[in-house]
């Protein structure tokens, strides 16, 4: 099992806090998970205001930032020496029944990857922020999807990483 039941709140409440950056460094981690795909080191990390993942040149971060504006792109590239990056975010207003079948299938999917970690924060089963990363091609590929069952919001990405 990938999952952790965290006893710190999350600090977003809404898809409309989180910010996208490459250029953050390491934040404070409530939970770290190492592993290696395509022998390329990975560090999936949660966090009290969402996640970053660490690998190869990437410290990709997507959280509620202070000092920065609230808003995902919905997508963004970027060169770096020998990879090149590729980020999309979608978020989805669901339903309520909609809503816990996908916290579902989010929650049995980090389950049953090899290389996954996601948490469940106090206060909702169905607040989670969940991280699995695979081998893709000539690097690799992660997904994340952070969860707000006050908003019924699922904000997904998905992030590719390839060797040039």
């Amino acid at each position: 099992m990938n999952g952790i039941a965290l006893t710190t709140p999350y600090l977003d409440t809404d898809a409309d806090q989180l910010s996208f950056s490459l250029d953050q460094g390491r934040l404070d981690a409530l939970a770290v998970r190492e592993v290696s795909v395509g022998g390329t080191g990975v560090q999936l990390r949660l966090l009290g205001a969402s996640h970053q993942v660490l690998a190869g040149p990437v410290c990709e971060t997507v959280a509620c930032l202070p000092g920065v504006a609230g808003g995902l792109p919905a997508s963004a590239a970027r060169e770096f020496e020998g990879w090149t990056y590729r980020f999309g975010a979608l978020v989805e207003r669901l339903p309520g029944d909609r809503f816990s079948e996908r916290v579902a299938w989010i929650r049995e999917r980090s389950d049953g990857e090899a290389a996954a970690l996601y948490g469940i924060f106090p206060g909702s089963p169905e607040a989670v922020t969940a991280l699995c990363v695979e081998r893709n091609g000539s690097g690799l590929s992660w997904r994340t999807w952070h969860t707000y069952p006050q908003s019924r919001q699922i904000v997904a990405t998905h992030t590719r990483l390839e060797a040039r």
